[in-house]
């Protein structure tokens, strides 16, 4: 059976080779390990192997992971689960990013309880992609009225968008998938010359890397691949 540092190498050399294909530099992609439901010694074992960048979708136990690994230097906790609104000031508190922002509401209370001494806090916008009713995310339509009013908030920083397309669909239609949010962060980068940041696409898994990577992602979230089935 395979180590977690076995797999961390075999995803990023999949990584690696999905840039080359691409014509992109390796560095251009961030791994972030999906660790929601792994016991802290599996984040251990991979921060062990040289992973810095953690997602977790369920905030009580991420909570306790973020406890539990206190001292470990420069790790960085990414939130990717849906947000109640009465979660947001645990994770304003306690997370480098959030990738699941999917309305006004929830950005506001987000920016109102950001620590004063940490710095903006780090956000993508969900999109659902494949106007799939079982998903959360804002249509693509609607992206652009709430890219403008997340961009006025003084304690988020607006980095990009992120997207959990429809696995089960043909390769062409999910790489059409992937597309679409490129060019609908293309075009915000247009609409908002002067805003610092707008430089991540959060897309991609341990299914579909590279393919999203092919598309421009900037950040693939995988987890399967480096922690293997999650129990039932």
């Amino acid at each position: 059976m395979a180590s977690i540092a076995d797999n961390l190498g075999s995803v990023t050399r999949r990584i690696q080779k999905a840039t080359m294909a691409a014509g992109r530099p390796e560095s251009g992609v961030t791994l972030l390990a999906v660790s929601k439901t792994r016991p802290p010694e599996d984040l251990r074992s991979a921060y062990a192997a040289g992973q810095r960048c953690f997602g977790e979708n369920y905030l009580q136990e991420a909570l306790e992971k973020v406890a539990a690994l206190a001292d470990l230097d420069n790790i960085e906790w990414h939130f990717i689960g849906p947000i109640q609104s009465n979660k947001t000031r645990d994770i304003a508190g306690h997370f480098h990013w959030v990738h699941s922002v999917d309305r006004l509401k929830i950005a506001r209370r987000l920016s109102e309880q950001r620590p004063a001494d940490k710095p903006p806090l780090d956000i993508c916008l969900q999109v659902n992609i494949d106007d799939e009713a079982s998903k959360s995310g804002v249509a693509l339509a609607d992206i652009d009225a709430l890219a403008a009013d997340v961009l006025a908030l003084p304690n988020l920083r607006l980095r990009g968008l992120m997207a959990i397309p429809d696995p089960d669909q043909p390769d062409a239609d999910l790489r059409a998938s992937f597309r679409a949010l490129a060019d609908k962060l293309a075009g915000l980068r247009q609409a908002h010359p002067d805003a610092a940041g707008l430089d991540t696409l959060s897309m991609g898994m341990s299914g579909d890397l590279e393919a999203a990577i092919a598309e421009g992602a900037t950040l693939v979230r995988v987890g399967t691949a480096l922690f293997g089935a999650r129990a039932a």
